[in-house]
């Protein structure tokens, strides 16, 4: 019996690495899912098409959006909102998708033109055998205007965007923005001055688009239409908060437990982990940038 106890220990010892091995390529567990506090949305009761509608297909409560030579699509909820949960699941093309950007972001562009606020998330098209980037950024007053001032922080994702839906979500409360892949938070932008945060009213978007000129290595990769047509599948929408038309009472909503906003011990543990493991750019750690222009970086 010790005997087959002795000649099982190198196995054991083999089960133990392999499992040690899968966690350090998977986040630790944040132990609270704000996703599952907000309902799934209609997308006919809370959206509309943008642009592109002839590009844009309903099926099986999944939206298909689409890229080809003639045009891209997007769509828009009904709804502004100054507080909220956003997200959708979406699940991305696999191949040559450079210079394509698929997108689900917040946005006052149409109300306030050549000075609006955005937060963003956007998915950089890549080439054959290499992952996507995840973008995240925010622009406050028209620095996304002009002179472009961003704030963008990039992550390489610990799992395949192509095989399968994953959620992807903007917690924007008037105290900070957390940004969350599976519940998972990522990034978390505090408002230190209401020079550096958005604070008027925003709706919530998707779209699919040619980024050619910046997407993908800087532009060294363009969109290549023989791999036409290019989509994306949305599903599982989620917008929930205070509109533009709430009354003064309306509580913003938290991406933790605590009502007043902020992260657990544990989901800042799992922000760290992706941060020191799948961020490969922080544009407050970018020293050719100016960062006068953004002052919270040096806070």
């Amino acid at each position: 019996m010790a005997n087959s106890l002795i000649s099982l220990l190198p196995i054991f010892h083999l089960l133990v690495l392999l499992v040690s091995s899968v966690n350090a390529y998977w986040p630790p567990s944040p132990g609270y899912w704000p996703s599952s506090k907000v309902g799934s949305l209609n997308f006919y009761k809370g959206f509309k098409n943008l642009w592109g509608p002839q590009h844009q297909r309903m099926d099986q409560n999944a939206l298909t959006i689409w890229l080809d030579r003639t045009s891209g699509s997007g769509f828009k909820s009904v709804k502004p909102f100054r507080s909220g949960y956003f997200g959708a699941s979406i699940k991305l093309q696999p191949g040559y998708t450079a210079g394509v950007i698929t997108s689900l972001y917040l946005s006052n562009n149409e109300a306030h033109p050549g000075f609006h606020d955005e937060v963003d998330i956007e998915f950089l098209g890549t080439t054959f055998g290499k992952p996507y980037t995840l973008q995240t950024n925010v622009y406050i007053r028209g620095s996304g205007d002009g002179k472009i001032i961003g704030r963008e922080m990039k992550f390489r994702l610990w799992f395949d965007p192509t095989s399968d839906f994953h959620h992807y979500a903007i917690l924007w409360s008037p105290r900070e923005i957390i940004f969350l892949v599976d519940d998972i938070p990522i990034r978390r932008y505090p408002k230190k001055s209401a020079a550096t945060f958005p604070l008027r009213p925003m709706w919530l978007y998707g779209s699919i688009w040619d980024a050619s000129s910046w997407a993908t290595e800087n532009g060294k990769y363009k969109a290549d239409y023989k791999y036409q047509p290019f989509t994306a599948k949305y599903t599982n929408f989620k917008a929930m908060g205070c509109t533009a038309y709430s009354s003064a009472r309306c509580h913003p909503l938290s991406a933790s437990p605590y009502r007043s906003g902020g992260l657990t011990r544990k989901q800042y543990q799992a922000m760290r982990w992706v941060q020191t493991h799948n961020m490969v750019y922080n544009y407050c750690k970018d020293y050719k940038r100016d960062h006068s222009l953004t002052p919270e970086c040096g806070r």
